[in-house]
C-alpha cells in the first residue's frame, strides 16, 4: 500500500538522516520487528532494554511510511471523546486509556531527553474547540467527563478564544499536549538502537511468515529467510493485508505546512488545536516558524484517487484555516496526503490475533498513533513473555 503522497514537509526538512542495507543473506535472531517507523523504533528501544536480540526490516527506507506523513501532534485525547468512549467500552478502559495516553507524552519527553534528541519536542496546551453553536452542549458534556475523572482542563469562552486569535464558540483547554518532529525522533531512536545491537535492513519486504519446529520463518521478497522466536508487526495501516479480522476503516487525510513566519503567531506560542467537526481539523506550529494543519479526511479508495484530491484539499484546508484564524495569513508551502485508519472505539490493537502463534502486533491507529505506540512498548514485553497485562485485555483482537 502507498500510505503517503508527495514529499512530506519532514522529509524535505531533514533529508535522509541515515540509510541501512537491504538483507542479502539468511539470518536468525530472537525477535523480528517488521516495520521501521515510530512504532517499530519504540518497540525496538524497549526490547533492547529487555536484553532481546532483534532484527528489523522495512520494505521502504526507514521511517518513510506513515511516520514521514505524520503531523506529529501529541495529545492524550483519543478520537472518540471520553464521555462517548465510556459508553462504548466501559468506565475503567475508557478513563485508563485517556490517562495512559497522557502518561505517554511524559514518557516521550523522557526518552527525548535521554537521547539528547533535537527533534523539536515542546509541551503545549491542547485546545478542543467548537466552530458551531450546536456543538457547545456536546463539548460541555466532554468537559464535565474529563473534569470528573481528574484531567486538568479549563473551559474557554468565545471571548477568551478571541483573545488567542481563534474564532470559535467555546473550547476545552487541556494542560497536557506537545509537538515534535517524529520523523527526526524515530531516526534518532533507530540510530541509538543500532548502536546497541539492533540489526536494521531497509528495502526488505517480508512476503510470508511460517511456523517450523517452534520457530517462525519469515521469507523476504529476495528469497532469504529470517528465523526467530517472535515476530512483532509494526506495520500500521498495511496490517490490513495480514490480519484477517476487520479491525480498521482506512481514510485518506491531507496536510499542509505554511511558509515560515518571522515570529510565531500568538495563537500558536503555547497551544495546539483541534475541533469538533467530523472529520476534525487540527493545527500546530513547528520549531522553524511554520504552521502545520491537517484534516479533510475521506474514505480511502486507492492512492491514485487520494493524490488527485490534493490540489483541491489544499485550497479547502487553507480556506478553513482562515475561518478559524482570520488574522493569521496562511500561505501553503508544502502539502501532502496520507492514509490512516479509524477503529470503531478509537483504540489501538495490541497482542496476538492467533494465540497459538508467536506473531504479535502493535497497531496504534487513529490520531493517537504516537502515544499509542508508547503504550505498545509496555504491551509487547508482556505479549512476548506470555504474561497478563491490562493493555492486552483492553486492546486485544476479537474484542
Amino acid at each position: 500500500m502507498d500510505v503517503r503522497s508527495n514529499e512530506p514537509f519532514w522529509l524535505i526538512k531533514n533529508s535522509l538522516p541515515q540509510s541501512y542495507p537491504s538483507l542479502q543473506k539468511s539470518i536468525s535472531s530472537q525477535v523480528l520487528i517488521v516495520g521501521a517507523g515510530i512504532t517499530g523504533a519504540l518497540v525496538a528501544y524497549k526490547l533492547i532494554a529487555e536484553g532481546k536480540k532483534i532484527i528489523m526490516v522495512d520494505r521502504r527506507d526507514i521511517c518513510n511510511g506513515s511516520t514521514a506523513a505524520s503531523t506529529s501532534m501529541l495529545q492524550y485525547e483519543i478520537d472518540v471523546p471520553l464521555h462517548k468512549l465510556i459508553e462504548q467500552v466501559g468506565l475503567t478502559c475508557a478513563v485508563s486509556s485517556y490517562q495512559n495516553c497522557e502518561k505517554s507524552i511524559s514518557e516521550l519527553k523522557k526518552i527525548v531527553k535521554d537521547l539528547k534528541c533535537d527533534c523539536g519536542f515542546e509541551e503545549k496546551r491542547s485546545v478542543y474547540f467548537a466552530t458551531s453553536k450546536k456543538d457547545i452542549s456536546f463539548l460541555k458534556n466532554e468537559f464535565e467527563a474529563r473534569k470528573e475523572h481528574g484531567f486538568n482542563v479549563k473551559w474557554l469562552s468565545k471571548e477568551e478564544l478571541g483573545n488567542l486569535g481563534l474564532k470559535a464558540y467555546a473550547a476545552i483547554e487541556s494542560k497536557s499536549g506537545a509537538v515534535m518532529d517524529v520523523y527526526k525522533f524515530a531516526n534518532a531512536l533507530l540510530e541509538f538502537c543500532s548502536d546497541k545491537g539492533l540489526e536494521i535492513y531497509d528495502r526488505t519486504d517480508v512476503v510470508e511468515i511460517k511456523s517450523k519446529d517452534g520457530k517462525l520463518i519469515a521469507k523476504t521478497n529476495d528469497g532469504f529467510s529470517i528465523e526467530v522466536e517472535d515476530v512483532v508487526n509494526c506495520t500500521g495501516y498495511e496490517s490490513t493485508k495480514t490480519v484477517k479480522e476487520d479491525i480498521v476503516s482506512l481514510k485518506s487525510t491531507f496536510a499542509l505546512a505554511s511558509e515560515a513566519f518571522e515570529t510565531t503567531p500568538k495563537a500558536f506560542k503555547k497551544h495546539i488545536y483541534w475541533n469538533t467537526d467530523s472529520p476534525y481539523l487540527y493545527f500546530r506550529n513547528t520549531d522553524d516558524g511554520r504552521i502545520v494543519m491537517g484534516g479533510g479526511d475521506r474514505d480511502f479508495k486507492n492512492a491514485t484517487r487520494r493524490d488527485a484530491l490534493l490540489p483541491k484539499k489544499e485550497k479547502e484546508l487553507t480556506k478553513k484555516f482562515q475561518k478559524c484564524f482570520p488574522d493569521i495569513p496562511f500561505i501553503a508551502d508544502y502539502s501532502w496526503a496520507g492514509t490512516f485508519g479509524e477503529t470503531k472505539d478509537g483504540l489501538p490493537y495490541f497482542g496476538k490475533p492467533d494465540a497459538g502463534k508467536n506473531e504479535h502486533y502493535i497497531l496504534g491507529f487513529g490520531g493517537n498513533g504516537i502515544t499509542f505506540s508508547v503504550m505498545g512498548m509496555e504491551a509487547i514485553v508482556h505479549s512476548i513473555n506470555k504474561t497478563p497485562h491490562p493493555y492486552l485485555e483492553y486492546y486485544k483482537f476479537n474484542r
